[in-house]
């Protein structure tokens, strides 16, 4: 009899190992409360308010280079990258949780400055750290983060609020974390690198989570799905439509690229679309809001924060069909987002 062949994570992929194990603990959960399947947990709290609940582990190697990241950004971004999180659902952040496995010849001044980061964010956004564990790491830095926050219950933007006809946004612009992240891949010296390359670099390093934006627009009622750019918007609109029930069309003519990427685009040769697309870490939001009301929001967004809310797609009916455009015409992208075990 032929041996079949043993199915391994990688075959799964993230989205297919979540709904695998997923179903069975979403059964019969109590009233109010929202488990696996978006940006944050959501629990009952106090009257009207719900407390939000976020986790994310971050592994030297994977999520970050350690031989290259500088404590103080590493301490600052792990705690960013959660807060994250909490803006994606329109709350407020309050209290923060760290676990931390340490390599034992970890020095002293390297943890002080770790921790120099994340009070500078800590200080920022008025989080504060209650506690947490730590442990000896025999090989590498790992990082857990858990941030509590909280949310006006009828404020609430959820992935699986996406309808057709919405027109897909997004708050920042996309493709600098991972215009920065191939300049460090490069070992190219600050010295040697333009001031572009240098601002690539640090947004990489030092994402901002749209707190502000988050708040704001989770009292606009024409808005309707949310989530944080974390892992590309061609995998995180796979989240929307897997939740809504729906397909995107992106039209990549629309995708809002800064001046200092489309310079090192240029120097190194990248793929834009690309670039824009299928990198991650961006840590601005991705939101769909009712068509006939998004000028009106736009401009409330301008006027608010002193940019424009760019659109760059549309929800259609074609469930989970996710396809880009240029200028009318079809397009396939050579690369998608990024996905935690698909090699």
């Amino acid at each position: 009899m032929e041996n079949k062949k043993r199915m391994r994570i990688e075959d799964l992929g993230e989205f297919g190992f979540i709904a695998r194990f997923s179903a069975n603990f979403l059964k019969k959960l109590p009233a109010g409360v929202l488990g696996i399947g978006d940006d944050c947990a959501v629990l009952p709290w106090k009257g009207s308010k719900k407390l939000l609940v976020t986790t994310d582990l971050l592994i030297d190697g994977v999520h970050f280079l350690g031989e290259k990241i500088s404590p103080l950004d590493l301490g600052y971004k792990s705690l960013a990258v959660n807060l994250s999180d909490i803006a994606a659902m329109g709350g407020r952040p309050r209290w923060a949780f760290l676990s931390i496995a340490i390599p034992p010849e970890t020095e002293i001044a390297w943890l002080d400055e770790f921790f120099r980061g994340w009070r500078q964010l800590a200080a920022r956004t008025g989080v504060r750290l209650l506690g947490g564990d730590t442990t000896k790491s025999p090989k590498g830095l790992v990082i857990n983060v858990a941030i509590l926050g909280e949310a006006e219950g009828r404020h609430l933007k959820y992935r699986s609020s996406a309808r057709p006809g919405d027109i897909v946004a997004v708050t920042g612009k996309l493709g600098e974390a991972e215009g920065g992240l191939r300049l460090i891949l490069r070992n190219i010296s600050n010295k040697n690198l333009r001031l572009e390359g240098r601002y690539l670099i640090r947004r990489h390093y030092r994402p901002r989570p749209h707190l502000e934006e988050g708040q704001f627009l989770a009292g606009q009622p024409e808005v309707r799905a949310m989530m944080d750019v974390s892992d590309g918007i061609d995998s995180d609109l796979r989240r929307i439509m897997e939740r809504s029930g729906c397909g995107v069309r992106v039209f990549l003519e629309q995708l809002p690229v800064s001046n200092q990427l489309r310079k090192c685009g240029h120097e190194f040769g990248w793929d834009l679309d690309e670039v824009a697309a299928a990198g991650g870490e961006d840590y601005c939001l991705l939101l769909t809001v009712e068509a006939r009301k998004f000028p009106a929001l736009a401009e409330k967004f301008y006027r608010r924060f002193g940019r424009p809310l760019p659109a760059i797609g549309q929800i259609t009916g074609e469930k989970n069909q996710l396809r880009y455009f240029r200028n009318g015409q079809p397009v396939v992208l050579s690369k998608s987002g990024y996905d935690h075990f698909k090699l």
